[in-house]
């Protein structure tokens, strides 16, 4: 046997925090030694962080890694463990996202990565070159600094892997196991047996498992060790990286880290035996075949060992059920880990959430209450670091710490329900329902004296009082009437956030939370610069119909059963008036249903379909239901809108990315903001398309009546709408 000790991790570095960034890969390479341990595996970037962006393309930030690895190199750190740091570094002209590949003080081998992700939330084609040569590796010059504290002037540079005395191991990073030919394919042909993929992959709502699939399926067909790490948390921007370091063999998940989590350093590790990827791999003629006539990877050879033999005292680790979370789950997890975290980095001592008792801001502030029992759990469970970032932030003294989270609630976060003449006492009830079950300092503001300031001073300017709609006014000062409110509602929010910690004798400000959805930005169905304009909005990337689900899971799991009718009211923007004869519903507003614009944004932006190639898709779709005319309708409808609103998504309030058809303007969905809305040349497309359907159809209907009246004059029977006679018999 072939007794091997790995460890991966799940660390939350912050984007250009170095010194952050280095106390947590110290404190994993600690834990991994610890445990005994003989590789450390870490994410891609852990040295600057993965969401630095243009600040790959400053020289400091590629000399700061230097000296960061000097310091880890300089140190004992990397005696008798192989460790694999991941950090930007530039050779010749060219600047490479690199995986450095250290054991006992000495560069062993720098591994470019060749194949870069550049889709989505992805542009490292941007700050880095994709390394090409494959053939054999270069001698790359070390810095000068780094030569003379090493005592090492160089270290090899390219693709290939390191042969030690008794296995082989290779990296592999992070896009290259998704390419349609991976790396691991031709390195598992030339006897690698270990494969370290460092990975930078932010949480998106049901990908968990398509990402485990992927380590599974490299190792299930050609057996081996796949080692995965990842960043978890908040780096500085709209992402949430999501853990779940993982070890698997032969197919089989022996180890898994937790996929959200508050801690800053998770270690995952493995005690497995080698000696079953070579069984593995003998017991397969199709692998020794294709082994044979392999095209020959370059490595580099290290005179170490890092196996033990036969021990009955060493417990090898065995297959493990795969851990999901359901996506009620991830919306409470993931976008509750991702506001602590923004939270404990910003300097600001709470939050303020606008809460109108609707299930939009009732989703966000059951999120804040979930992420106060996720900090209260975390102390309890021992961690340190969460202790004292909750400690500074609550404002805590003598002492004293969060020991519940509806009093730590109670000091961090701030709701407010600001009502009109056209709130409802249904809406105001469930928001302070809500606020109590959570713990949050709860207002009632009345704001019709503030609006009634503002329509006096636009009497005064113009010699006009616009009216509602009901009252006989026009749309535009309908309109123009509900934005009053809504824009009211967001100065208030701001004032208030920056305000009420002085009344309240604390230091510090706080952030105002949005809470506009989806569904809402893909239609534009908001007010610019009202509520959804916050600092931040944990579910601006989220469906209508998954926070719907969400507040029903929350109802029970999370303690807050209010929820459940908030969940059961229709939704509405409360800003007509109560006493019209007809409420204002928000899906009578769009004029389109929420799980329309779900099926409307998936094909828009997953399924990259323009207006024809929408409407042909949903007549498919919805072709039992609706006529060609009704789906070309609906499918303009919705691209008016969406091409008129578009304009509203550049100033959209950053949001946590958690749904794959976010319209977010900033660097996921990237369209111009400016168009013809009445899209002349694609809706003459879908006209003649429904001409032409509607022509085939009276066609058919008018073959279909001739073929009964023949069979009806000779007696036979003929099957309608079918060419052949015989088919209905």
């Amino acid at each position: 046997m072939r007794l091997l000790k790995v460890a991966t991790c799940n660390l939350n570095q912050w984007a250009m925090d170095f010194d952050c960034n280095l106390k947590n890969i110290k404190d994993s390479i600690s834990k991994a030694k610890e445990a005994g341990a003989v590789i450390r595996l870490g994410p891609e970037l852990e040295v600057t962080g993965y969401g630095c962006e243009d600040h790959f393309l400053e020289l400091d930030t590629v000399n700061h890694a230097w000296e960061c690895l000097k310091d880890i190199l300089l140190g004992d750190w990397t005696e008798g463990i192989l460790c694999s740091i991941g950090m930007p570094i530039i050779k010749g002209s060219e600047r490479y996202n690199c995986q450095v590949l250290c054991m006992n003080r000495k560069i062993l081998m720098i591994r470019p990565k060749m194949w870069l992700a550049n889709d989505g939330n992805y542009r490292e084609l941007r700050w880095f070159t994709a390394w090409k040569e494959k053939q054999q590796f270069e001698e790359f010059q070390l810095p000068h600094e780094i030569s003379e504290a090493l005592s090492q002037k160089s270290a090899p540079f390219g693709y290939g892997y390191i042969q030690f005395m008794d296995t082989a191991v290779a990296a592999e990073v992070c896009e290259e196991l998704f390419t349609p030919m991976p790396p691991h394919a031709e390195l598992a042909l030339n006897g690698v047996e270990v494969f370290l993929n460092a990975s930078g992959s932010h949480h998106q709502l049901r990908k968990l498992d398509l990402r485990l699939r992927s380590f599974i399926g490299a190792t299930h067909y050609r057996g081996g060790v796949y080692i995965y790490s990842n960043h978890q948390g908040c780096d500085g921007g709209r992402l949430y990286y999501d853990g779940c370091a993982c070890v698997v063999i032969n197919g089989d998940v022996v180890a898994q880290g937790s996929q959200f989590s508050l801690k800053d350093v998770e270690v995952v590790v493995a005690q497995i035996d080698l000696d079953a990827v070579a069984s593995f791999r003998g017991s397969v003629s199709s692998f020794q075949e294709q082994a044979s006539g392999k095209p020959k990877v370059p490595s580099i050879t290290a005179p170490y060992s890092l196996c033990q033999p036969f021990d009955l005292q060493i417990c090898l680790s065995s297959p493990l059920k795969i851990q999901y979370h359901s996506p009620e789950e991830e919306i409470a997890f993931g976008p509750g880990c991702w506001l602590w975290d923004y939270l404990r980095r910003s300097g600001a001592s709470g939050f303020l959430l606008p809460l109108s008792g609707g299930a939009d801001s009732s989703s966000v502030a059951a999120i804040v209450g979930c992420m106060c029992q996720l900090v209260v759990r975390e102390i309890a469970n021992g961690d340190e670091q969460v202790k004292a970032d909750a400690i500074r932030i609550g404002q805590y003294t003598d002492g004293q710490y969060p020991t519940d989270s509806k009093e730590f609630a109670n000091r961090i976060f701030y709701t407010i329900y600001m009502g009109t003449e056209n709130s409802s006492e249904a809406t105001r009830s469930r928001a302070k329902l809500l606020a109590n079950e959570i713990g949050s300092w709860h207002l009632d503001v009345g704001i019709d004296g503030v609006i009634s300031a503002l329509l006096t001073l636009f009497e005064k300017l113009t010699g006009k009082r616009p009216r509602y709609k009901v009252d006989g006014g026009s749309n535009i000062e309908n309109l123009g009437l509900q934005n009053i409110q809504a824009r009211i509602r967001m100065v208030l929010a701001f004032m208030l956030a920056s305000l009420l910690p002085w009344v309240h004798n604390k230091s510090g400000f706080y952030l105002v939370l949005g809470s506009s959805n989806v569904d809402e930005g893909l239609r534009g169905y908001l007010t610019k610069y009202d509520c959804s304009s916050a600092d931040i909005n944990p579910i601006g990337s989220i469906s209508k119909q998954d926070l719907r689900a969400f507040l029903r899971w929350a109802a029970v799991n999370l303690g807050y059963s209010s929820l459940a009718d908030v969940e059961a009211a229709p939704p509405t923007a409360e800003l007509e008036p109560i006493r019209s004869n007809h409420s204002q519903l928000d899906e009578v507003d769009m004029g389109m249903t929420y799980e329309e614009l779900s099926v409307y944004g998936r094909l828009r932006k997953i399924f990259r379909c323009g207006p024809v190639s929408m409407f042909k898709n949903l007549c498919y779709r919805w072709g039992t239901r609706l006529t060609p005319s009704e789906v070309a309708d609906k499918v303009k409808h919705f691209f008016k809108y969406y091409s008129i609103n578009r304009h509203k998504m550049t100033v959209l309030t950053p949001s946590y990315h958690a749904e794959s058809y976010s319209p977010e303007d900033n660097r996921f969905d990237l369209r111009q903001f400016l168009y013809n809305a009445g899209w002349p040349y694609q809706f003459r497309k879908i006209d003649q398309l429904v001409k032409n359907l509607n022509g085939d159809k009276v066609a058919r209907i008018e073959s279909d009546e001739r073929k009964l009246a023949q069979a009806s004059a000779v007696g036979g029977v003929v099957a309608v709408g079918s060419g052949d006679p015989k088919a209905g018999i």
